[in-house]
């Protein structure tokens, strides 16, 4: 079983390095210490609920995301929008095809 501090730690780093930044410009865009960073990536802290939510907007995600098992791939990222786009365009050719069996009846 994952600890949440595990979680955290993975989803941090994982989101961290993803974005390309260091530890370092991590803690400049929380307004932390880099070493505050560290120990969190290393488990040795866990933050208070304000810092997880100035931590997320740092790393420019949900603050759910940083205790979600599910990866931030580029791959699944791309899944994901593959998915909804695929949804949209069902849903708006329905709509159309209602539109236009809508427009055949007046004739």
């Amino acid at each position: 079983m994952t600890s949440i501090r595990a979680l955290l730690a993975y989803n941090m780093k994982s989101q961290r390095r993803r974005l390309g930044i260091s530890q370092e410009r991590l803690a400049e865009r929380v307004k932390t210490s880099m070493h505050y960073i560290a120990q969190i990536e290393q488990k040795n802290k866990f933050p208070s609920p304000d810092m997880i939510e100035r931590i997320a907007a740092a790393l420019e995600i949900d603050t759910p995301q940083l205790f979600s098992m599910i990866p931030f791939t580029d791959e699944a990222a791309k899944r994901f929008r593959e998915g909804v786009l695929s949804d949209l365009e069902a849903a708006i050719t329905q709509a159309v095809d209602l539109r236009l069996a809508e427009f055949k009846k007046l004739d």
